[in-house]
C-alpha cells in the first residue's frame, strides 16, 4: 500500500469509528441525559487513557515543550465544543444548528493552510467543498421557523471552528512529539476535571439512576471515542490536515449507514443516496493529494 493512502485510510476508519461512537451515545441516552453521558464518555476514555498509559509513555514525554499546547486541546475538545454545540441545537433546533456545524471541514482545510503553510490543490478543494455539501443536505430538514437571536448562528460555528483548531494544535504536536497516544491522553485528563466541575456546577439536586443497560452503552461509547481519537491522531501524524480533516468529518453519513445496516432504525432516503454519491468521489479527490 502507497505511504500517500495510509492517513486516507486512519482518516476514514476514524470517522466510521465517530459513527460508531455516535450511534451508541444516541442508544445510552435513552437511559440518562446529554449531559451525564457526556460526563461518562468524557471519563471512560481518560481512564482507558491512564490504563494503557504504562505501556506506551515515556518520562521525556512531560517535559516536552508542546505539553502546552497538547494541555489546550483538552480545554477545545470535547468539552467546550461538546458544549457549544449542546447550546447551538437547544436554541437554534437540530437542523440550523447541524447544518451549520458542517463547516468544519472548511475551517480545517483553512487553519492548516494558514497556520501549517499546507498547500491547497483543487483536488482537496473541491473534495473539501463536496463533503461540506454531502453534510449539510444530511443535516437540512424543512420548516425550522426562526424563534432565536441572530448571533446564535455563531454557537455551532464556533465549535466547528474549536474542533478544527483542536486539530491544528494536536498537527503541531505530533510534529514534535510523534505519540497519538500521549496527545490523547493529555486532552482527555484536562478535559475531565473541567468536564466534573460543570457538572456539579449545572446539577441540581441528586443525579437520577442510570440502569446497568445504559451504563453499559455509556462505557461501549468512551471506549468507541477513546479509540477514534487514537486512530485520528495517527491520521494526523501520518497525513496533512487538509486531508484528514475532511474526511474525519464525513462521519455523519456513516452514522446514517449504520443506523440503517447496524442498528436497523434509520430507512435509507433519497438525500442519503445523494450524499454518498458526494462523498464517494470527494473522498477518492482528497486521496489523490494525499
Amino acid at each position: 500500500m502507497p505511504d500517500v493512502l495510509i492517513p486516507v485510510l486512519l482518516a476514514l476508519s476514524a470517522a466510521i469509528l465517530f459513527a460508531f461512537g455516535n450511534q451508541c451515545s444516541r442508544i445510552a441516552m435513552r437511559y440518562t441525559d446529554p449531559q451525564t453521558a457526556t460526563l461518562f464518555q468524557i471519563g471512560v476514555s481518560t481512564t482507558l487513557y491512564w490504563l494503557a498509559a504504562p505501556f506506551y509513555l515515556e518520562a521525556s514525554y512531560w517535559s516536552s515543550p508542546v505539553l502546552p499546547l497538547l494541555a489546550a486541546i483538552g480545554l477545545f475538545r470535547p468539552l467546550l465544543s461538546a458544549n457549544l454545540g449542546m447550546a447551538g441545537t437547544r436554541i437554534l433546533g437540530p437542523t440550523i444548528s447541524s447544518t451549520l456545524a458542517s463547516t468544519a471541514p472548511l475551517f480545517g482545510v483553512g487553519l492548516g493552510v494558514l497556520m501549517l503553510a499546507e498547500e491547497l490543490s483543487w483536488e482537496v478543494a473541491v473534495g473539501t467543498g463536496g463533503i461540506v455539501v454531502a453534510v449539510v443536505i444530511l443535516s437540512w430538514r424543512r420548516g425550522a421557523a426562526r424563534s432565536w437571536p441572530i448571533i446564535a448562528l455563531l454557537l455551532p460555528v464556533f465549535a466547528a471552528l474549536l474542533r478544527s483548531l483542536a486539530h491544528v494544535f494536536a498537527k503541531i504536536g505530533l510534529e514534535t512529539l510523534p505519540s497519538p497516544f500521549f496527545v490523547a491522553l493529555v486532552a482527555y485528563s484536562v478535559s475531565f476535571p473541567f468536564a466534573l466541575a460543570n457538572d456539579f456546577r449545572l446539577r441540581r439536586g441528586g443525579r437520577p439512576t442510570i440502569p446497568v443497560t445504559g451504563l453499559k452503552w455509556l462505557v461501549a461509547t468512551g471506549f468507541i471515542y477513546a479509540v477514534s481519537v487514537l486512530v485520528m491522531n495517527t491520521a494526523l501524524m501520518s497525513g496533512r490536515l487538509i486531508v484528514v480533516s475532511p474526511i474525519v468529518a464525513c462521519s455523519p453519513l456513516f452514522t446514517l449507514l449504520l443506523g440503517h445496516f447496524v442498528f436497523r432504525e434509520k430507512a435509507l432516503t433519497r438525500r442519503v443516496a445523494i450524499a454518498v454519491l458526494l462523498v464517494v468521489p470527494s473522498v477518492a479527490l482528497i486521496g489523490l493529494r494525499a
